[in-house]
C-alpha cells in the first residue's frame, strides 16, 4: 500500500455497486462491473469505442456520423465525432421529468419557483423567439450577468437552441472585471439582473447594469430581470418574453465542434483568456461525468452550489440532460445559517449535493451537526471541488453529515469544463484522496523532465497524454484561432510537448483493496493562478486595480496555502512618501472589492521596499509563491534581487504572527 491510510471511510456494498450507472456501462461494453481498473484501462486504450459507448448509453440526441476519434498531427489538433450534428439545448430538454418539476429555484428566503418540463420548454421557446426577433444569429454571442436562477438557465438554453454562443458572469463581479471578459467577445445581447440578495443584503445593480451596457456597444438587445427592472436602455425580461408566449420551440442542429460556451481564464498575464468550448465536447464530457461517474439517474433531484461565474454552473445546467430535477440556489450557503443547503436538500429530497471543499472545511471547523438536524435519507452523493478537500473534511462528512454517502472529490477546471480525476461509486473512499482518474482521461503526474511518476514517487505536474472531446476549440482573439493559436499552444501544450499540461501539482496513491487503481491527491496550483476557496482568480485583474492607485508604485499577488485552502497575499511597493497603515490597507481592499469582487480581496497585504524580478525586469510570482509556501524556489538563480524575495517571506510571516 502507498497511501495515507489503508482503511476506507466508506465502501459500497456489492449490491449497491452493481446497481450504479457505471456498473451498467461496464456491462454494456463487456467488462466486469466490479473491476473499475479494467474499465478505466479500456477507456483510455480504445477511444473510438469508449466515446461512442458514452454517446449511446447517455442517449445523446443527434447524428453521430461514422467517425469517432480523428487523430491530428498533434494532440491539440485531434477531433471527435467530426461528422456529427447535434443541438445542446435539444439534448438538455430531451429527457426532462414528467411527474415532478424540471427546474426549481431557491433564494435565501426559500423556494422561489419551479418549472415543469412543459413550462421550461415554453420559456426557452419564448426567449429564443426574442433573440431571433432581435436579429441574433448562429455564432453571435449572448452574455448574462445573472445570479444562479431560472433566468440564467433559460437564457443559455434559448441561445444554444438557435446556435448562439453563451457566456456568463456573476453579478458580484465589478464593472471592469465584467467588461474585461464580455468586451472581448463583442456580444449582441446582454441580460442582467437589476437586483439580487446575498447574505441577507439587498444589492441594487441598476447603476452597474447601465455602466456595463455602455461598455458593450455591440449589445443592441438589453434585458433586465427582477422587480426593479426599470433600467434606462433595458427592456423587462418578463414583459418581452410574454410577448412571445406562444412561440414554437425549435432547434438548430450544428457540428459537434460548434461553440457552446465562452469561459474565461483567470487573467494571470493580462485580460482573461476567452476559452471557446465545443458544444459536443462539453455535452459528452458532462454526460459521462454525471450519468456514469456521478450516478445521476432519471427521477433524481440534484444541485451544485455555484455562481454563474464558475464552471460548476455550466456543469449544473447540463444535469438537465439526465432526467433529474435541477435545483438552482441563489444566495449565500451560510445564510441565514450554515444549515441552508442541507435544509434545501431535506425539503427537495436531493440525491446529489455539490459544494466546494472550502464549504465542507468551514462546517468541519465549526463542528456542525448535520446528521442530527436533517433527514438526508435521499442523499446518495456529495461532490466536492474547487480546491483539495482536506482529510478533516472527509472525516467530518462521514461523522457528521451522512455515513452511507458517496463523497466524490473531483478536480478539473475551466480549461476543459470537466474533470481529470474524480469519484467512482464502485470504489472505496479514502480520507484526503480523490478516488481515481476519470474515465477516458489518460492522466499522468510527471516530474520536471516529463517522466511519469507512480504512487510513492512524490508530487508532479498533472498532464493528459491523450486527447479528449472537451479540449477547447481555442482562445477568442488568438491568431490564428484554433488548435494552432500561439496563446492556446503556450498555455497547455508547450511545457511537455505531446501532452496537455494542466497546472496542478498532484501525486498518486494505491491501496490493497484495489491495487490496480491509483487514487490522487491534489496539492494545489503549479502556476500563477490564485485559487482561494476554489474560485480561480488571476493576478492581472488585481494589478489593473491596485497599480492604478497613486499610493502604489508596484504590486505582486500570490497564493499562500493555509490548512486546506489558499488565501491571497498582496505585496506592494508604495509610492515615495506613502506610509503603510491600516487605513491604507482598508483603502486597497475596498478598491479591489468595488472594482472586481469580494473574492479578489487579499487576506493579507504587506509592504516591502522592492519586489523580486528577473534580470529582464519581470516580476516572479511563482518564485514568491514557492518561497512563502515552503517549496523549493525553482528559478532563484534567475532573480536579480533575491533579497527582495526573502523580505516578502519575512513580511508575510510577521503579519501571520500579529
Amino acid at each position: 500500500m502507498t497511501g495515507r491510510a489503508d482503511t476506507p471511510l466508506w465502501t459500497p456494498s456489492n449490491e449497491r455497486a452493481l446497481s450504479t450507472n457505471i456498473a451498467a456501462f461496464a456491462r454494456h461494453v463487456g467488462i466486469d462491473p466490479l473491476d473499475p481498473g479494467a474499465l478505466y484501462r479500456w477507456s483510455i486504450s480504445d477511444l473510438d469505442h469508449f466515446w461512442r459507448a458514452v454517446w449511446d448509453v447517455c442517449e445523446i440526441v443527434g447524428e453521430p456520423g461514422d467517425r469517432v476519434h480523428l487523430p491530428g498531427d498533434t494532440l491539440a489538433e485531434a477531433r471527435f465525432f467530426p461528422d456529427a450534428t447535434l443541438n445542446v439545448a435539444e439534448n438538455l430538454l430531451a429527457h426532462l421529468p414528467v411527474d415532478r418539476p424540471a427546474l426549481v429555484a431557491y433564494t435565501e428566503t426559500g423556494r422561489f419557483g419551479g418549472l415543469s418540463a412543459a413550462e421550461l420548454r415554453a420559456a426557452v421557446a419564448s426567449c429564443a423567439a426574442v433573440f431571433r426577433a432581435a436579429g441574433v444569429h448562429v455564432g453571435d454571442r449572448v452574455v448574462v450577468m445573472l445570479p444562479n436562477g431560472i433566468e440564467a438557465i433559460v437564457a443559455m438554453l434559448a441561445a444554444t437552441s438557435i446556435g448562439a454562443v453563451f457566456a456568463s458572469a456573476s453579478p458580484d463581479f465589478g464593472v471592469p472585471a465584467i467588461l474585461d471578459r464580455f468586451g472581448q467577445i463583442e456580444p449582441v445581447a446582454f441580460i442582467g439582473c437589476a437586483e439580487y440578495q446575498y447574505a441577507g443584503k439587498h444589492i441594487d445593480c441598476r447603476a452597474k447594469l447601465a455602466e456595463v451596457a455602455n461598455g458593450l456597444p455591440t449589445a443592441t438587445l438589453r434585458l433586465a430581470t427582477g422587480p426593479s427592472s426599470d433600467v434606462n436602455g433595458f427592456e423587462s425580461w418578463d414583459e418581452v418574453l410574454a410577448q412571445h408566449a406562444d412561440a414554437e420551440l425549435t432547434f438548430t442542429r450544428l457540428p459537434f465542434d460548434h461553440p457552446w460556451y465562452v469561459l474565461f481564464s483567470s487573467g494571470t498575464t493580462g485580460k482573461p483568456k476567452c476559452i471557446v468550448h465545443r458544444s459536443g465536447g462539453v455535452l459528452l464530457m458532462h454526460a459521462k461525468e454525471q450519468r456514469i461517474s456521478a450516478d445521476v439517474r432519471a427521477g433524481d433531484v440534484v444541485t451544485y452550489y455555484s455562481t454563474t461565474g464558475w464552471m460548476m454552473w455550466n456543469w449544473l445546467a447540463s444535469l438537465l440532460a439526465t432526467g433529474a430535477t435541477v435545483v438552482a440556489y441563489d444566495g449565500s450557503p451560510m445564510h441565514p445559517t450554515q444549515h441552508q443547503l442541507f435544509g434545501i436538500a431535506e425539503a427537495e429530497g436531493i440525491t446529489l449535493l455539490g459544494v466546494s471543499a472550502k464549504f465542507i472545511d468551514s462546517l468541519a471547523q465549526n463542528e456542525l451537526d448535520i446528521a442530527g438536524a436533517h433527514d438526508l435519507s435521499a442523499l446518495r452523493t456529495i461532490c466536492s471541488t474547487g480546491s483539495p478537500l482536506s482529510p478533516r473534511g472527509f472525516d467530518y462528512v462521514y461523522a457528521h453529515v451522512k455515513r452511507d454517502v458517496h463523497l466524490a472529490s473531483i478536480s478539473g477546471g475551466t480549461d476543459l469544463c470537466g474533470c481529470f480525476v474524480g469519484g467512482v461509486p464502485t470504489l472505496p473512499v479514502y480520507s484526503g484522496e480523490i478516488q481515481a482518474a476519470a474515465l477516458g482521461m489518460a492522466v499522468e503526474f510527471v516530474d520536471e523532465h516529463g517522466s511519469p511518476l507512480d504512487a510513492g514517487d512524490g508530487a508532479g505536474e498533472l498532464v493528459c497524454t491523450q486527447p479528449f472531446p472537451s479540449q477547447p476549440l481555442g482562445f477568442w482573439g488568438d491568431e490564428p484561432f484554433g488548435p494552432r493559436g500561439p496563446k492556446y499552444l503556450a498555455t497547455y501544450y508547450e511545457r511537455f510537448p505531446g501532452t496537455w499540461a494542466h497546472g496542478d501539482f498532484a501525486s498518486w496513491t494505491r491501496h490493497t483493496t484495489h491495487p490496480d487503481v491509483r487514487g490522487a491527491v491534489i496539492h494545489g496550483r503549479s502556476d500563477a493562478t490564485l485559487n482561494p476557496g476554489g474560485v480561480r482568480i488571476g493576478t492581472a485583474d488585481i494589478y489593473r486595480v491596485v497599480d492604478a492607485l497613486p499610493e502604489v508604485a508596484e504590486s505582486l499577488a500570490f497564493g499562500q496555502q493555509v490548512d486546506s485552502d489558499v488565501r491571497i497575499v498582496l505585496a506592494v511597493r508604495l509610492a515615495e512618501g506613502v506610509a503603510y497603515s491600516d487605513d491604507l490597507v482598508a483603502v486597497l481592499k475596498a478598491r479591489i472589492r468595488s472594482a472586481l469582487s469580494p473574492r479578489h480581496v487579499p487576506a493579507v497585504i504587506v509592504a516591502v521596499d522592492d519586489l523580486p524580478r528577473t534580470f529582464s525586469g519581470k516580476l516572479v510570482e511563482l518564485a514568491v509563491a514557492d518561497a512563502v509556501n515552503g517549496r523549493v524556489v525553482r528559478n532563484r538563480d534567475s532573480i536579480a534581487n533575491p533579497d527582495a524575495l526573502d523580505a516578502i517571506v519575512a513580511a508575510v510571516a510577521e503579519r501571520a504572527e500579529l
